[in-house]
């Protein structure tokens, strides 16, 4: 019996973005299934303490850009700290991701994520903008009515459900991978969770 990985994340989140690939190859190396799970974090952080970006502390921004360009250079992982679309509402994207996953399974929706990851940290586009994501659509050969099917009310609440479900997990930050209950928060615990599936 395979192990199930409950992965939540933002789409404009460029934690995600750097651990998304490593995450993939991971959970494949050890025969995992991924329950691909965008969440809504502006409901998350109010309910757990944390902060919008633009509401940090000063000091706290600054060492976020530090710490991006540091882990950039170690994964050797090209990333553009300040992008021209940043910040960027991640809702039509989640939705977007979401529709995929429900209609094309877990491997497509985990495709398009990282498709959409790149749109905003490499390739400085806007992942809010209705083409840019019929752009991606295309792009990964998918199906070009998923964009208007993600903007159905079954998909919203099915967002709104995710959202429940990660609050309920007890998760806070973008990404967390959720193994039996155990929180591995944020890429650079990755490692963490390989040793976990490992010991599986």
């Amino acid at each position: 019996m395979s192990t199930t990985i409950d992965y939540y994340f933002t789409p404009q989140s460029p934690w995600t973005y750097l651990g998304h690939e490593r995450f993939v190859h991971i959970a494949r190396a050890a025969g995992a299934a991924v329950r691909v799970l965008p969440v809504d974090y502006g409901k998350i952080f109010p309910a757990s303490g944390g902060l919008p970006l633009g509401q940090r502390a000063p000091q706290r921004q600054a060492y976020r850009l530090v710490e991006l360009q540091r882990f950039s250079e170690h994964l050797q992982i090209p990333l553009n700290r300040q992008p021209k679309y940043f910040p960027v509402s991640g809702d039509p994207a989640a939705r977007l991701i979401t529709t995929v996953d429900q209609q094309d399974g877990s491997a497509a929706a985990m495709a398009l994520g990282g498709a959409i990851f790149r749109a905003v940290w490499v390739e400085e586009r806007d992942i809010a903008s209705e083409q840019v994501l019929a752009e991606i659509l295309q792009a990964a050969g998918l199906d070009a009515a998923r964009l208007a099917q993600s903007h159905s009310p079954e998909v919203q609440q099915l967002y709104e459900a995710h959202t429940r479900q990660a609050m309920d997990a007890g998760v806070f930050g973008a990404p967390s991978y959720v193994v039996e209950g155990e929180i591995f928060w944020g890429q650079d615990r990755l490692d963490l969770l390989e040793k976990k599936l490992a010991a599986k």
